[in-house]
């Protein structure tokens, strides 16, 4: 992201960091001990709460994402929950870099051989991580439970789309997920498309129009449609000058998608 866009995302942090602050939680996958960050309304609850799945940003990169949308949701009244999974941000410890895995596939067998790879690591490790983080989520106090939605931008929508099939969410908000690998990796297409015919809950795709590529937004929505799933799908403005700016508005375009999210989470999620 280029820095005038993460300067004015940073301009809007400071001044949301002032309503709420974020609390550093640990929680287990077996004999994993993962961390996130966690942000909260004022008072007592019990709050609905959102799940949201990071992308591929090596090191602690994804934290000025989940810094600029933890206040956005803790002002509608959601709790904010971004788990890292193993190898990135706080989770770095607990496992290898799904980056570096990636690529050591692709550099031996070729760019099918790093598309294998990336599906299975996401439908496996990574999708037990997310899981393991609802488990803890659900089991909150101030967290009603019965309300609990899953979201998340490139890997973390591609992650958000698993939960939808598999993690017993209200809802789930897929931003730009697939959009950098969908025209390279067949199964990634393949097996999103299983997910979201199988899908538990309704999905909303959104992208900007400028995003790397907006088939997995049109692809997806139409085969729950033909599925006969409830799905929400929408492709806004581009967000900057980019593809690589368009691709981060999931993270930082919240004045532009936050009422429709709520809205689609409000219908959904309901007690």
């Amino acid at each position: 992201m280029r820095t005038r866009l993460l300067g004015l995302a940073f301009a809007v942090l400071s001044s949301s960091l002032l309503l709420s602050a974020a609390d550093i939680v640990t929680f287990s996958n077996g004999r994993l001990t993962l961390q996130g960050i966690l942000y909260k309304p004022d008072g007592d609850g019990p709050f609905p709460a959102i799940l949201y799945n990071h992308g591929s940003a090596a090191g602690m990169l994804s934290n000025q994402a989940f810094d600029a949308l933890g206040p956005v949701f803790t002002r509608r009244g959601w709790v904010f929950f971004g788990p890292y999974r193993r190898g990135q941000g706080l989770s770095a410890s607990a496992g290898p870099f799904i980056g570096d895995e990636i690529a050591a596939a692709e550099k031996k067998g070729g760019i099918a051989a790093g598309a294998e790879t990336m599906v299975r690591l996401l439908e496996t490790d990574h999708l037990v991580d997310q899981l393991a983080a609802l488990a803890w989520l659900r089991k909150q106090a101030f967290v009603q439970s019965d309300r609990i939605a899953v979201a998340g931008n490139s890997f973390g929508g591609i992650e958000a789309v698993l939960g939808a099939e598999q993690g017993n969410y209200c809802a789930a908000i897929d931003s730009a997920g697939g959009a950098q690998s969908w025209a390279q990796a067949p199964p990634l297409r393949s097996r999103l498309t299983r997910a979201v015919q199988s899908a538990r809950v309704p999905v909303f795709f959104f992208q900007a129009a400028n995003d790397y590529d907006l088939s997995p937004s049109q692809v997806l929505s139409a085969a729950m449609k033909s599925a006969g799933k409830p799905y929400d799908v929408k492709i806004y403005p581009a967000y900057g000058n980019s593809p690589q700016e368009g691709h981060s508005f999931g993270y930082f375009g919240s004045a532009v998608w936050a009422d429709d999210v709520f809205s689609f989470l409000e219908r959904h999620c309901r007690h």
